[in-house]
């Protein structure tokens, strides 16, 4: 008796969940959107869908209803399910996005690229085309989005700007000068490659920012290493941060 007593809400739960399904028509689900019922009998119940094939299982507690399309079953949005990755873990712009946010660029590509600290994203959540950078600092988490672009940006050497050389620095040191930026961007450097905290420490120095804080990068850098500075090889001190000599 209470083992029939304990399936019948099961049971209704299972009802319930999937009457809502059907009546909201093609979107992702999540576990939170059935706050209202018994957790445990919502996760069997979903579980239970994906397997019938009545839903899709795209992560752990998301799934995604379709509808039928003349070339098939639809797809799920990709700015929404990127949206909904970014609140389990944030994610950037890289690469040209980067580039773009920080206005080096106004070119746009088909194939978005993303940085992230965590190890991996769901694939079926971020869309197969998406170009992942993971392992990014923990200390990215501190940083706003334009701040963790810029080192994305000095990662690359500043080689996804559309800009001459001369206009690429003028452009960066702009963003730099902007109250704050500079410490913020210090105070995660040393988790940054060494490249990174080269070039930072040369465009500081250009800026005139405090002695102290520019031979603390310096004295972060192997003295015997020289570093590729893309764009940034042509500021005048770049020899002197340790970046490698030009070719013609």
């Amino acid at each position: 008796m209470a083992a029939r007593a304990t399936q019948a809400p099961t049971a209704r739960v299972a009802t319930a969940v999937r009457l809502r399904i059907e009546r909201g028509g093609e979107r992702l689900w999540r576990l939170e959107d059935f706050r209202d019922l018994p957790f445990a009998a919502v996760a069997q119940a979903l579980s239970r869908m994906a397997r019938a094939g009545f839903i899709e299982r795209l992560s752990k507690g998301t799934y995604y209803r379709s509808r039928d399309t003349a070339f098939g079953k639809s797809r799920p949005n990709p700015s929404a399910i990127r949206s909904l990755a970014s609140r389990r873990t944030r994610l950037f712009p890289s690469g040209t996005a980067a580039a773009s946010l920080l206005g080096f660029t106004t070119q746009t590509t088909r194939q978005i690229e993303l940085a992230t600290s965590a190890n991996s994203l769901p694939r079926k959540l971020i869309g197969p085309d998406t170009v992942v950078h993971t392992r990014r600092p923990a200390a990215w988490s501190e940083l706003s989005e334009t701040e963790a672009a810029m080192l994305d940006f000095l990662r690359c050497g500043g080689k996804t700007s559309e800009l001459d050389p001369d206009e690429t620095v003028r452009r960066f040191l702009a963003l730099l000068s902007e109250r704050g930026r500079f410490e913020n961007l210090v105070a995660v450097a040393a988790t940054e490659p060494p490249r990174v905290r080269a070039i930072l420490g040369a465009l500081a120095e250009q800026l005139g920012k405090p002695s102290g804080k520019t031979a603390r990068l310096r004295r972060s850098l192997n003295p015997l290493s020289r570093f590729d500075f893309g764009v940034f090889s042509g500021m005048h001190n770049a020899p002197q941060w340790q970046s490698k000599r030009r070719t013609p």
